[in-house]
């Protein structure tokens, strides 16, 4: 069975994208969410926010214009050393690859089975509860001969031991650096 990770992380408007065109597309996420238009002008209005998403999406990503980023990839690296499995990383909102096309590039490299992770550790979140599952599922039914693993939620547990063991290291460094 091939194995593949998708990282499901969430994204961010890089730090160099034109203002006017930023605040046009929030203003036009907002008006599409609200549906509070005329059905031409809605059209009209949808059309010009998926050609500023998908600028925005395929905005050249940097360390300097995007850490989250540069974060993210960083990340997926230290996956994939770690698990000795390829790992793809996909994108909620804001930048390319979306998760659709991440667990796609995961089939078209041979996937028999793609798990999916995200950083999100908590419950509560909309992407994790919903917008993820919702793209496995679309990703499942295109491909009934991938098995599809959603590795969240993750236990409560273990989560607070790891950030326990984060804040130990950082008070014995603490209390080293006070020696």
């Amino acid at each position: 069975m091939t194995t593949f990770i998708v990282l499901a992380s969430h994204g961010v408007p890089p730090a160099d994208f034109p203002h006017p065109e930023l605040s046009e597309f929030f203003r036009l996420h907002s008006q599409l969410e609200s549906g509070h238009s005329g059905s031409q002008l809605l059209t009209d209005a949808q059309v010009r926010y998926e050609r500023l998403e998908s600028r925005m999406r395929n905005w050249p990503r940097n360390e300097k214009n995007d850490p989250f980023y540069a974060g993210t990839t960083s990340l997926a690296k230290e996956l994939e050393a770690e698990s000795g499995l390829p790992v793809i990383v996909g994108f909620n909102e804001y930048c390319a690859p979306s998760l659709d096309e991440a667990l796609e590039q995961a089939v078209a490299k041979g996937a028999s089975r793609v798990v999916v992770i995200t950083p999100m550790m908590t419950s509560g979140g909309g992407h994790s509860e919903h917008d993820i599952p919702e793209c496995i599922g679309v990703a499942r039914a295109k491909n009934p001969n991938v098995e599809f693993v959603y590795a969240w939620p993750f236990d409560r547990s273990k989560v607070a031991s790891f950030l326990a063991a984060q804040v130990a290291s950082f008070i014995s460094v603490k209390e080293k650096v006070q020696s």
